[in-house]
């Protein structure tokens, strides 16, 4: 086994390749970058290495930054992860021409497999179905136009370097593939370097099917079953499951033996996938082989009981597979999900910052960057955790991983947590009618939901002082007819004013219940069902799930995922009245300021003191000039209706 390992990556995956790695007792060195300096992923490793500032060019893709660390931290071994540096022919050269050993295929492995061109000739003498496309890359548009033709409309232009499907164009008409060739090779050379491409027949709504293969060094090559990666947006994975939904076993016998023969023709050791595209027919054709460990591979660990990693690690250190093809089996249904700091209100747009609190769910496995709290960097992909599920077959695992996502708080980012619950509950999902282009669909049906009021009927829920909570409210004394300490169901109970926007919104008490409240907001009624802990509230509005904290200026709510920000609207009022010389509150509450001193010369309409009442502040103001008496109040002072804070003195009693 190896001695010591430096993980080449961060976050998520490096956190997944260091459990492995200590389970086995096998050292590791993480790395980071400046803006990762007190991330999670370098806890419990042998050294910590800094790589440089932030960007990635400037630190995790730094090949000479890599191998100068693994080399002084006395490395034997690097793994790189996915993404960065893991598909990277330079970095995989670069790391045994230092004698050190790369856990993963070898450069050349890696550069041919990395060439959509050289691998779509590779796979087609190995005997697997490739679709109809180009025999060689290129630019020219003559001889695109007459791949187009031979293959027949529609096809879609591929640069040959790319990944992810950048740089993809889909040509309908002969008419439109100037333009199409133009943008494609552009995009290539931009992003990859290379603007080569080639033209494919089209599918137009496929599946997308993959097969996790392992091969060692000595020339063993079994598979692990296949994965289903067709709810896809944009060209990237959102859900995977393993085994794929309603598969024929014909097919799937298929697709597996296309892999293996794939894998067998390369000599391919370490781990890998071959990707497949499924028609309607179910007839299947090679995409690409990802030389790497993937993203989504707890779905296959979840059926087989198989630590990829482990067998990673084995493989590398010139072990034999711990198994043999037949000793490899599957046993139920496994799902997951990626959950991504974005907007999904906002065209997914990636929403960097500081998850204050998070509490994963129970009773799924959660793969995350941090536990209880961290940051997500704008410098790098946004994805913080998968939750994966497993269960005897497809229904229960989509139930329980429905039920996580749901019952999951991220408190200071906003995240996909509430579209993903939407996609998982999708019927057309629930029922295995998989394609490529479900989500962009769903995406483009989804209307604008107006949440604010669902979100404020929660807010005003964090507000009643449930036993627990002790006798402080802003609901006490709001409608003048309360007692300090508990609440009349008979009573006008108040309202709480709460701000979307440039929007206020009423909430309004109508009544207690065992376990929560019942209220109104914009003419809506609601009932809340509220818990609390350590500051982190929780409960079901109507059939929905929610959780929310109070923040400096108002709440933050999220409903079914969908986060919320509402804060306080604040009222520069005269909210006193005079009795002779004494200045008083007419509304109960705690003071949070007081701005004059015994002896201070007022004008009128000062502010004297600041009160919170309602979740409002209340300014206390001079009703007239002169000098300050008395001030018979302090900051976080509970102070009822009509209680003197302030005496004045007028001008004449100077």
């Amino acid at each position: 086994m190896l001695k010591r390992v430096l993980i080449a990556n961060r976050g998520e995956i490096a956190r997944r390749i260091a459990r492995t790695c200590r389970r086995l007792d096998v050292e590791y060195v993480a790395v980071h970058s400046d803006a990762d300096r007190s991330a999670a992923h370098l806890e419990g490793a042998f050294e910590q290495v800094r790589l440089g500032p932030g960007p990635a060019t400037d630190s995790y893709l730094r090949i000479e930054g890599l191998i100068e660390a693994a080399l002084r931290t006395g490395c034997d071994a690097v793994h790189p992860g996915y993404g960065f540096l893991s598909e990277s022919p330079a970095f995989a050269a670069a790391v045994a021409e230092a004698g050190l050993v790369l856990i993963g295929p070898d450069a050349e492995t890696i550069a041919a497999m990395g060439d959509k061109a050289t691998a779509r000739t590779l796979m087609a003498a190995a005997g697997v179905p490739v679709l109809p496309g180009s025999e060689h890359a290129g630019e020219e548009l003559d001889e695109l136009a007459a791949d187009a033709e031979r293959i027949g409309y529609p096809v879609i232009l591929k640069p040959v370097a790319g990944g992810g499907g950048k740089g993809m164009q889909v040509v309908h008409h002969p008419d439109d593939l100037a333009q199409a060739v133009a943008a494609a090779v552009r995009l290539g050379r931009s992003s990859f370097g290379d603007g080569r491409l080639l033209a494919e027949r089209y599918v137009p709504r496929p599946r997308h099917i993959e097969v996790q293969v392992f091969g060692d060094t000595h020339g063993q090559v079994v598979h692990l079953f296949e994965r289903e990666c067709s709810l896809q947006r944009r060209h990237q994975k959102v859900v995977e499951e393993a085994p794929a939904a309603g598969l024929p076993a014909d097919v799937r016998a298929a697709l597996l033996d296309s892999a293996l023969r794939g894998a067998k023709a390369l000599g391919y050791v370490n781990a890998g996938t071959f990707e497949f595209i499924l028609d309607s027919d179910d007839t299947f054709y090679f995409l690409e082989a990802n030389t790497r460990l993937q993203v989504e591979h707890p779905v296959t660990e979840e059926i087989t009981g198989v630590d990829l990693v482990e067998w990673q690690l084995r493989v590398a250190a010139g072990e034999r597979l711990p198994l043999a093809q037949h000793e490899i089996t599957a046993t139920g249904h496994a799902i997951e999900c990626r959950v991504y700091a974005e907007d999904p209100d906002e065209s997914f747009r990636p929403a960097p910052g500081r998850a204050d609190r998070v509490e994963w769910p129970d009773g799924v496995r959660v793969e995350a960057a941090f536990d209880r709290a961290g940051e997500v960097s704008s410098f790098y992909d946004p994805m913080i955790a998968k939750l994966v599920s497993h269960g005897p077959d497809r229904a229960a695992a989509l139930r329980t991983l429905t039920d996580a996502v749901r019952a999951t708080a991220v408190m200071g980012l906003t995240t996909n947590l509430g579209f993903l619950g939407d996609l998982l509950s999708e019927p057309r999902v629930v029922a295995g009618r998989l394609d490529t282009h479900l989500v962009n669909g769903m995406v483009a049906e989804r209307g604008q939901v107006d949440r604010s009021c669902r979100a404020a009927a929660c807010a005003a829920a964090m507000e009643v002082p449930l036993p627990a909570r002790g006798p402080a409210s802003p609901w006490h004394g709001s409608a003048g007819a309360l007692d300090r300490g508990a609440l009349d169901p008979a009573a006008p109970l108040g309202a709480v004013v709460v701000r979307d926007g440039r929007r206020d919104l009423r909430a309004t008490l109508l009544g207690l219940r065992p376990s929560g409240v019942r209220c109104r907001v914009e003419g809506q009624p609601f009932s809340v069902d509220v818990t609390s802990r350590n500051g982190l509230f929780r409960g079901r509005v109507g059939d929905s799930a929610w959780s929310g904290t109070r923040t400096a200026d108002g709440f933050e709510v999220n409903v079914d995922g969908y986060r919320t920000v509402l804060s306080l609207p604040t009222f520069a009022q005269a909210d006193a009245e005079s009795v002779g010389n004494e200045v008083k509150t007419t509304m109960p509450g705690s003071v949070v300021g007081v701005t004059c001193a015994v002896g201070d010369r007022v004008e009128e309409g000062a502010v004297l003191a600041i009160v919170e009442a309602m979740k409002m502040e209340n300014r206390i103001l001079a009703p007239f000039s002169g000098v300050v008496a008395e001030v018979r109040c302090a900051l976080d002072d509970l102070v009822a209706a009509d209680q003197t804070l302030v005496v004045l003195a007028d001008d004449s009693q100077e």
